[in-house]
């Protein structure tokens, strides 16, 4: 006896796609017959084997009809008779019979005996005339694959190396191959030999993580890197370019670098000029700043709204930016010495203070390149400034004294970025003492100069002082320490930890585990948008001249030195919350404590907030690995599991693939351990670096990208030293980021730190193959439980006026870890992955 089922498929219109328009067609070869009769195939496919042949059955096939629309939606049915002994189904391939793509949202069967089986597609399906091979879809079931049902295992493989690729020719941009190669498309040497740049990753020189893989023709001039000409690849579905309103954060992503910039530097034309006065820095947010009138005016002005407004159709546009949390909550804060250090616990950049685990301090560069490695913050200096409360040896001991230090990370840089017009260099550490309230207090910023220019090592403490010069060379000092910790910030903090590292965990995910896998399930959510996030960073951002370089003090060195980062600091076992706090000295290992961690400077919202949103992440990790994997012998029996953490560390991290660091992976606990990292990189710590960005660094003098000027003690001429104490505000200004920079940046930053309107919040909607089973459904809802009560707590802890880092008079209270907001700049809220 035969069973008639219904197939229900939804697809998504597009933004210019075959379904916007029932006219238009390509080529107009598709009538309207066609639309409604063959253009979509379906095959669905027993989960069973012929018993009688050993071999697949045969799929049943049929032609989907289009039976309306709705909500952006194109609804089309088929109706097929399956027989008895058909078995259960347990994947449906689809054709596209039309000449355009489409965006297959979802397919569902009713009236089986079983209940419905639903099928998450989220895919884009090619025409057939370009490719074809028809789709395989995988019900939502999940499945390890020694538990794969034997009609599919073939189908399973099949689809991996699919997405394999075979390592060669270019790709296309329909294309949805997964696969490796080094950042050798940076650098633009055809175009001005002074763009070419090393090709990070790949050798001891220069390590990396991989990117995905291209395969554009090599430069003529440098043969080791890439064309920059043509598209920047992404595997097809991990575009969002037309099906979902996040694509308005890329748009507008887009728009400001390739529309709005220009027109910046249209306008202004001088790239060098300054801001006269301060006052001149605050008419941004009130009166703005005129431009010729831009093309394409209903898509930037719909895309930017916060930052194109129209004057009237026939005069110029103005660029006229948003007041940022900061500046309007108190626009001389920036001046105080208690928010500078309160940001290094409750700000953009909350991941490099660390305990002095060492004194006197040293550094461990070359003396005979880079001169004496003693540092000139001495215990005399020290215990000036903390006065009263104890000796050096005892704040040592009471684990008091905290450093930021970038010393020896910048210093090897510092005589090849001065070489560059309009930028300069130190290396630089500052040192803060942790007082009885729990808040900072900063003791000293030392900037040295190695020898150069015929000229000995140079180094200055600089300390807070009521003397009047004194007090502007230490608000020189924390601008050129600032503009090091905004370097550090974007390239290591956010950019290297976050987008970089994370790219080879999803070409890995697509290449080693199956759709079907439920690890996969787990990752996909945390995966979404990142490539090509990272693609436009690659365009635009990070490249040669791009962004970065014209507007941060390492300038042409910029990506190089992330390089130096990754070699020198970065380590997989460190990326978890706990291991990076007791790593930095910050967090000793507690079982007594909240979370089995004692903090020692105990209000560090950051690290508050942290962890218990790391505890919420790894207990739903747990929940959902241990349903799958009982024991140790099935993680270890497990060959696409192991093959992906394999391939993460001996091809994603290659250069690292030795280190003794890694972990291993034979039990649930080790696998619960990883993917609770990964995670926890692509969301929480991915937006306490991201989405403040402009609340803090949207009003620059707070968070200048660049230091333009050589502070004015060193080595000073008369004329310079007079200049400084005549006017050190205007010499100040002329230190700060010139105005094209400045505006760059600021527009960059609104929209890096801007949600879109449909921004997928961690925990808040559950992926539909978690809800087929009903233990991961419960699983689920006790972690979207505890991520609204960790709303509810981050609003008690900023309500608590005992706790200083958290809030005050004037001060933005912190919450980047609250899971989740409205659209728009917020300051808070937490999407699974790095989609901005």
């Amino acid at each position: 006896m035969s069973i008639s089922v219904k197939a229900t498929v939804t697809v998504k219109l597009t933004i210019g796609g075959f379904l916007s328009s029932l006219v238009g067609l390509s080529h107009r070869l598709d009538d309207i017959s066609s639309l409604l009769g063959k253009s979509l195939w379906l095959e669905l496919v027993s989960a069973e084997l012929d018993p009688n042949t050993g071999l697949e059955k045969k799929p049943i096939g049929r032609y989907a009809h289009r039976v309306g629309q709705k909500d952006g939606e194109a609804i089309y049915e088929s109706n097929f008779e399956i027989p008895g002994d058909f078995g259960e189904i347990g994947a449906v391939l689809v054709q596209n019979e039309l000449r355009n793509e489409m965006y297959l949202k979802h397919i569902v069967l009713n009236g089986l005996p079983s209940g419905p089986i639903a099928f998450n597609c989220g895919s884009w399906v090619e025409s057939k005339f370009d490719n074809p091979e028809k789709r395989i879809f995988f019900s939502n079931k999940s499945f390890l694959p020694l538990q794969t049902p034997k009609g599919l295992k073939g189908m399973r493989e099949k689809e991996l190396v699919s997405l394999r690729g075979n390592g060669e020719g270019e790709r296309k941009t329909s294309d949805r191959i997964y696969d490796y190669d080094v950042y050798n498309d940076l650098s633009d040497p055809d175009s001005k030999p002074e763009l070419g740049r090393p090709v990070l990753g790949g050798s001891k020189n220069y390590p990396y993580p991989r990117r995905c893989r291209t395969g554009r023709p090599r430069s003529k001039t440098d043969p080791h890197s890439e064309t920059r000409s043509g598209t920047f690849y992404v595997p097809r579905d991990e575009e969002f370019s037309e099906v979902k309103e996040a694509s308005f954060i890329t748009k507008a992503a887009d728009s400001v670098l390739h529309a709005l910039i220009p027109s910046l530097e249209t306008s202004l034309l001088d790239s060098n000029l300054g801001f006269p006065l301060f006052s001149d820095i605050d008419q941004l947010y009130k009166e703005g700043i005129t431009i010729p009138k831009l093309k394409n005016q209903g898509l930037l002005r719909r895309v930017l709204p916060r930052l194109v407004k129209a004057v009237s159709e026939a005069k110029d546009d103005i660029v006229k930016f948003d007041s940022p949390a900061m500046f309007q909550s108190d626009k001389f804060s920036w001046f105080r010495d208690e928010e500078f250090s309160r940001q290094t616990l409750a700000g953009v950049n909350p991941y490099s203070i660390k305990l002095v685990m060492e004194w006197p301090l040293k550094s461990g560069l070359a003396p005979d390149v880079y001169g004496p490695p003693e540092s000139a913050i001495t215990t005399e200096l020290v215990e000036r400034e903390i006065k009263g409360f104890m000796t050096v040896d005892e704040a040592l001991e009471q684990k008091k004294l905290f450093i930021i230090d970038y010393h020896d990370l910048l210093l090897p840089y510092v005589s090849k970025v001065r070489q560059i017009e309009g930028t300069t260099l130190y290396g630089s550490r500052a040192l803060f003492f942790l007082t009885p309230d729990c808040t900072l207090k900063p003791l000293a910023i030392e900037l040295t100069r190695p020898p150069m220019d015929g000229k000995p090592q140079w180094k200055q403490v600089f300390t807070p002082s009521l003397e009047a010069t004194g007090c502007w060379l230490w608000r020189f000092a924390k601008a050129h320490f600032l503009a090091h910790d905004s370097g550090y910030h974007e390239l290591v903090s956010h950019w290297l930890r976050t987008h970089c590292a994370t790219e080879p965990y999803i070409i890995a995910t697509n290449r080693q585990l199956s759709a079907m896998h439920p690890i996969y399930k787990l990752l996909h959510p945390h995966f979404r948008y990142t490539m090509q996030i990272n693609a436009l960073a690659r365009q635009a951002l990070i490249n040669a001249d791009g962004i970065i370089e014209t507007s941060f003090s390492p300038s042409k060195y910029s990506m190089e030195l992330s390089s130096v980062a990754y070699d020198q600091l970065w380590r997989f076992d460190k990326e978890a919350l706990p291991g990076d706090l007791i790593n930095r000295g910050i967090a000793v290992e507690d079982p007594t404590a909240p979370h089995g961690l004692k903090l020692l400077i105990e209000d560090y919202p950051f690290a508050n907030d942290g962890l218990i949103l790391w505890d919420a992440l790894k207990q739903w990790v747990a929940d959902y690995v241990n349903y799958y994997y009982k024991d140790a012998s099935m993680v270890q029996s497990d060959p696409e599991l192991q093959a992906w953490w394999t391939e993460i560390r001996t091809k994603g991290h290659e250069d690292k693939k030795d280190e003794p660091w890694w972990p291993v992976l034979k039990t649930p606990e080790d696998l619960i351990g990883i993917i609770t990292t990964i995670v926890w990189v692509a969301s929480a710590h991915h937006s306490a670096v991201n989405f403040g960005q402009y609340a803090f660094a949207g009003y620059f003098p707070n968070r200048p990208t660049i230091a333009r000027t050589n502070m004015p003690s060193e080595d000073p001429t008369r004329e310079g030293w007079k200049r400084f104490l005549d006017n050190p505000e205007f010499e100040l200004l002329v230190c700060f980021p010139s105005q094209i920079q400045a505006t760059k940046v600021m527009a960059i930053l609104d929209v890096l730190s801007n949600h879109s309107p449909d921004e997928e919040y961690l925990g808040e909607h559950m992926e539909p193959a978690w809800g087929e089973e009903p233990v991961i459904k419960e699983a689920f809802e006790r972690f979207s439980a505890k991520l609204k009560e960790l709303g509810v707590i981050i609003d008690s802890r900023n309500a608590d006026d005992s706790l200083k880092n958290r809030g005050g008079a004037g001060v933005v209270p912190y919450e980047l870890l609250k899971p989740f907001s409205e659209a728009g700049v917020t300051g808070k809220g937490v999407p699974y992955s790095i989609s901005i």
